[in-house]
């Protein structure tokens, strides 16, 4: 298999892959190498297609698509801690779109590399609202594409459609995205803790942040901490997809994350439980959708739904244990099979790279590095580590003694008088509340 590339430089990295024309035929098979490799360690994967492959001859003829509902992005907060809220616009075509992310308004500023645009975009999420033409039923694969069509990737999340005829905009069909500089997609996971693919088709970068899936429970409780609030509304209120927090307070709080950016023509691909969020440059379009492996199985069995809302995705996951885990069916239905997840272990279709080829998970080094070849694994050593965080909000500064364990490997909440500091402020003038449409909006 083709050599890979592991980007960033802390925890679990993103690696990107560079399949070849024959490599790049089977979907799934190269899912399953890509784990192999322990790519989905860190949540998230970049794949860069063959470079004679295009899923479209040409976007020229695409002025005139209708984007029905796209959203403005009011975002309010302050000192990294922000929550989104989505006004629905009238419908406008494709063109209307870029025309308006051309404006001198909302057009991306000047900046010499991604750290700089990075910090403009933190600095000024809560300055003129952007539009984003989200969740748009379609693709613009052209029908003779069978690499990697987003409309047809043949994984076992088409057991839902083949077994019940039911069909889920968005997971199990293509969604179209219409971004522009400052539109963006808040902290969240997949539906159902399912994988997603991303491709971007044309225009300006997409930038994502992740968190390693095995780091997850604990960006929920930071998550939980500040926004107290929301938490007591609903167990899994980073489902409703408005919450943003900055790298900084990722940092701050020892949160793993790495980052990576989408350049048009790549591939983005999510992992089971991997939270993520991220923003676009500048007017560009993506398409997505979610699927699946055998191992996604065990996390769509253990997902946390949204509670308070009745148009949330809920997939059964009774024909899956019954078609791929039937020696646990039983198990199961009387509501004992409660096994923890491995988030290190790849899904049982990388076995016969695993063994065949005898490939095991790569060495993590500290700097970014080009593998060769397979290597063998190191076993990591685990510290327990105890700081000490000074917290400053508003005129107060208060010192607490903080250990990680206690914060981030209990299964307490972080203590709620530690909150956002603009937590009071977070409302929206009184002239647009009326118009605020709370639903999940804006998957990428």
């Amino acid at each position: 298999m083709t050599t890979d590339t592991a980007a960033q430089t802390v925890g679990s990295r993103i690696m990107t892959f560079n399949p070849s024309k024959e490599e790049f035929k089977d979907f799934s098979r190269y899912i399953a190498y890509m784990e192999s490799q322990g790519a989905h360690k860190a949540g998230m994967a970049k794949v860069i297609p063959p470079k004679d492959w295009k899923p479209r001859r040409t976007y020229d003829d695409i002025d005139d698509l209708v984007i029905p509902a796209p959203i403005q992005q009011v975002v309010t907060g302050q000192s990294g801690l922000f929550t989104q809220y989505n006004i629905q616009k009238k419908p406008m075509t494709v063109r209307e779109f870029r025309k308006t992310s051309n404006m001198d308004k909302f057009c991306n500023p000047r900046y010499v590399d991604f750290e700089e645009l990075e910090r403009k975009f933190w600095k000024n999420l809560t300055f003129n609202p952007p539009l984003y033409g989200a969740d748009v039923s379609g693709t613009l694969y052209d029908p003779d594409v069978t690499e990697w069509n987003i409309g047809r990737l043949n994984t076992i999340l088409d057991t839902v459609e083949n077994e019940s005829g039911i069909k889920i905009k968005g997971v199990n069909t293509p969604y179209l995205y219409f971004g522009m500089w400052k539109s963006t997609f808040a902290w969240h996971t997949e539906d159902m803790d399912l994988y997603s693919i991303n491709y971007l088709h044309f225009g300006e970068p997409k930038s994502w942040y992740v968190v390693p899936p095995e780091h997850g429970k604990r960006l929920e409780r930071l998550a939980k901490g500040f926004f107290p609030g929301n938490a007591q509304s609903c167990e899994a209120f980073l489902r409703h997809k408005m919450t943003l927090i900055s790298p900084s307070i990722l940092k701050k709080y020892g949160i793993p994350f790495e980052k990576v950016t989408q350049e048009a023509g790549q591939f983005i691909v999510t992992f089971p439980f991997g939270y993520h969020a991220g923003f676009n440059h500048g007017f560009n379009c993506a398409e997505s959708t979610n699927f699946a492996t055998q191992r996604w199985i065990d996390y769509g069995k253990q997902a946390t739904l949204c509670s308070c809302r009745q148009d949330m995705v809920k997939i059964s996951m009774d024909v899956f244990v019954r078609k791929f885990q039937p020696d646990r069916y039983k198990l199961w239905k009387a509501g004992k099979d409660n096994t923890p997840i491995d988030h290190s272990k790849p899904t049982p279709e990388a076995a016969e790279f695993l063994k065949e080829e005898k490939v095991e998970p790569m060495e993590e080094s500290p700097n970014e590095a080009v593998v060769q070849q397979p290597t063998n694994s190191v076993e990591e050593e685990k510290r327990s580590v105890l700081t000490f965080t000074v917290l400053t909000f508003g005129k107060q500064t208060k010192k607490k003694l903080h250990s990680f364990y206690q914060l981030f490997h209990s299964e307490q909440p972080i203590d709620t008088s530690v909150r956002d500091p603009g937590e009071k402020k977070l409302t929206l003038p009184s002239v647009i509340k009326t118009q605020v449409m709370m639903g999940p909006v804006g998957k990428k």
